[in-house]
């Protein structure tokens, strides 16, 4: 086929009076399942059956069929009946490709069109009952009152501009036969459709098995084929199913104290040992607890073990924390808590670990900031101020940002932090000033400047907030930031410069970058290292650490985009056959013997040690809808929904393409599924992303003297 200057769609119109076909000469089943999906102002109109597909082409806008079609036509023609019918028609119509918001025809261009018809299994439709709604979600009534499937599909913005196109009856009787003949294909159908039909305007879905250059190649045949090749109508039952399964299970997850739920089980296998997975973690209830609130306008939504979970953590970080013979701060919070039956006392007892039970005994810094964040999420979300100006919680936040912002001898705005502190909780060469932390310490900042009063010491907290939040934002975007020409930058480094002049301010030794950064970095796009401090820097990428980033608008809307653009040119390594890997690479030989230790957990490809982690999907939802780039995470979901409920919603996968089920993932882990669940709830609602992200604070100032004028 000859290429379109413009975008060719399929319009479905009616026309009777033609001869019926047998049905043994269509090329589908009779069963087959195929939808249309039609943009910018097009309908797409439903039918009750199809056994023929047909394509009727104009001679001002559309080219002839190839010879071989018609000449099949026209013996098949010679023994048909003469009965009379309605068929159904398709036609080539064309309009302007700049009709599309350029936002649009971005995505269009990126990632293809599917195109599809759909085809309810029984019942006609009735003509008044059809209905264009304005949201773009028709509702169908068949005459016996029940409401077809129409598949949604929703996009960052709604495509077509909200009207409703009604088709015209073509008159074909001044045709001649031969003409006719060539130029249409017609689909016998068993009910009547009118021509009068209003169908809503369907949002752009992109087909894994369509090229990019879909326009070019336009070929009916092949639509169709993909169409029944990715089983469309049944992957949405399935995926359906599967989100259904995922709200059950989470619900089975939730842990009771004194008759209220307070949090969720990290994991529920039945064929593993318990140990801590037993036990509810404050990092992994996060997205448990987001799901609760971004379904709370719906049946299963609950926000009130969100407020239980905030208010029990608290009372947590009360006590008297003690690891051996020292003790903790007073703002830690606990890493993990459970509910225990003390049968002497009969009544429930909870059970906190601040850290003395982890594998490196070392104190979670990051789950303070986590219930930050999550206190403003909650208030984001229920608009329940009362929760956060509580004395009690307004304490709560004061202690853990007076940990953070204590004096000491950093010449960095950065946290020092331990290896073991974070998600990353075991050795994995972590320790300093790691990107994770960083970018967690900025968004509870953030949230905790919003959420404090200013009464008593807390105007001089939010002073020492406003200064450390320059500070730190200053010091990550120019310090932390890699693309291909700052790495150019560093390979051209001098070292053992001395004075203020000096442009290797941590004098890193340019020998010291690692081979595989040249040939990961592309021309297009960039990231935030996983660490700098004196005389090292680490050049792994860590995705949490960057898309907190780009939540937090820590990074730059600059930086930002280019981290998306990064994901989109190493979509093999950081995405793989399954989302997503918690950093990149892996360590292999004698980086991995010297950095963990030796640790059987962490080989290669494996857990922490560039092992892939469905539950962080969350994350890079939200990153990609704030960065206006919603068809990467919608990409990323579609690979989870192929694997994740089968393979029983491990928490990790092994392999450098993630291929495999973790040699020892736990099942049925709770944040895989609650992280999966946010991630669909943002996609479907675009309007939940404020309750997790903050916009840009014009307020921050960049200070006049810079540190280093390499960057």
């Amino acid at each position: 086929m000859s290429s379109f200057t413009s975008l060719n769609f399929l319009e479905v119109t009616n026309e009777a009076g033609a001869a019926p076909r047998p049905p043994s000469s269509t090329p589908f089943s009779e069963d087959s399942e195929k939808e249309v999906e039609a943009t910018s102002g097009k309908e797409v109109e439903p039918v009750d059956s199809l056994n023929l597909i047909g394509l009727q082409q104009k001679e001002e806008r559309t080219t002839l069929i190839e010879e071989q079609l018609s000449e099949t036509l026209e013996k098949e023609s010679d023994v048909v009946s003469e009965k009379s019918s309605d068929f159904i028609v398709f036609r080539k119509c064309k309009f302007a490709e700049n009709s599309l918001p350029s936002q649009e025809k971005n995505i269009f261009k990126d990632d293809g069109v599917s195109e599809y018809v759909e085809i309810p299994s029984s019942g006609s439709l009735e003509t008044d009952n059809v209905k264009s709604i304005h949201n773009g979600n028709p509702s169908l009534e068949s005459r016996e009152g029940g409401t077809p499937y129409i598949p949604e599909e929703k996009c960052q913005d709604s495509v077509g501009n909200g009207e409703s196109y009604t088709s015209q009856e073509e008159n074909e009787s001044s045709e001649k036969p031969e003409e006719k003949l060539k130029k249409t294909m017609r689909v016998q159908s068993n009910e009547n459709i009118s021509d009068n039909t209003s169908v809503a305007h369907t949002s752009l879905k992109s087909c894994a098995s369509v090229g990019t250059g879909f326009e070019k190649n336009f070929e009916l045949n092949s639509i169709l084929s993909a169409i029944r090749s990715n089983g469309f109508l049944e992957g949405r039952a399935e995926n359906g199913a599967m989100v259904e399964e995922a709200w059950e299970t989470l619900q089975k997850s939730y842990v009771y104290y004194k008759g209220k739920p307070v949090g969720t089980l990290a994991a529920m296998d039945p064929t593993a040992e318990a140990l801590n997975y037993n036990q509810v973690f404050v990092r992994d209830f996060v997205p448990s607890g987001l799901a609760c609130l971004m379904r709370s306008a719906s049946p299963g939504g609950d926000p009130v073990i969100v407020k239980n979970f905030l208010l029990k953590t608290l009372h947590l970080q009360g006590w008297e924390k003690r690891i051996d013979n020292f003790t903790l701060g007073e703002g830690v919070m606990p890493a993990s808590f459970k509910v225990l039956y003390d049968s002497h006392r009969q009544k429930e007892t909870l059970v906190a670990d601040f850290g003395g039970s982890a594998i490196g005994r070392v104190a979670p810094v990051d789950s303070g900031f986590w219930w930050i964040i999550l206190l403003r999420s909650y208030t984001k979300c229920t608009q329940d101020y009362t929760l956060s100006e509580m004395p009690e919680v307004q304490r709560g936040m004061k202690l853990i940002l007076n940990l953070c912002l204590s004096d000491g001898f950093d010449t960095f705005p950065t946290l020092l932090c331990a290896a073991g502190c974070s998600m990353i909780d075991r050795r994995m060469g972590i320790y300093g000033y790691p990107i994770e932390i960083q970018a967690l310490f900025y968004f509870a900042l953030r949230c905790s400047r919003q959420m404090l009063k200013p009464e008593r010491d807390g105007k001089e907290l939010i002073e020492r907030i406003d200064k450390r939040i320059t500070a730190l934002s200053y010091h990550i975007q120019k310090y932390y930031w890699l693309d291909f020409t700052q790495l150019n930058n560093i390979y051209r480094y001098k070292t053992e410069e001395y004075s203020h002049t000096a442009v290797n301010k941590f004098n890193v030794i340019p020998e010291s970058i690692p081979d595989w950064v040249f040939d990961f970095m592309p021309l297009r796009g960039g990231y935030l290292i996983g660490n700098v401090s004196p005389a090292r820097m680490d050049f792994r990428w860590f995705l949490v650490g960057n898309c907190i980033a780009i939540l937090s608008s820590l990074a730059t809307p600059a930086q930002a985009t280019a981290i998306m653009d990064l994901i989109e040119e190493r979509w093999e390594d950081l995405i793989g056959e399954m989302p997503l890997k918690i950093v990149y690479p892996a360590l292999e030989g004698h980086d991995w013997r010297t950095v963990t230790g030796f640790d059987p957990k962490n080989t290669r490809w494996s857990y922490h040690n560039g092992g892939t982690w469905p539950a962080l999907i969350w994350l890079l939802t939200a990153a990609c809808i704030k960065n206006g780039r919603p068809q990467i995470a919608k990409r990323a979901i579609e690979l989870m929904e192929q694997r994740l409920s089968k393979n029983g919603w491990p928490e990790y996968y092994d392999g450098k393409a993630g291929r495999y089920v973790g040699k020892q993932a736990r099942k049925y882990q709770t944040w895989s599924i609650s992280g999966y669940l946010v991630a669909k709830l943002m996609i479907e609602n675009p309007a939940n992303l404020p309750i997790i992200s903050l916009e840009e604070d014009k307020r921050i100032s960049m200070p006049k003297l810079t540190r280093s004028i390499s960057f």
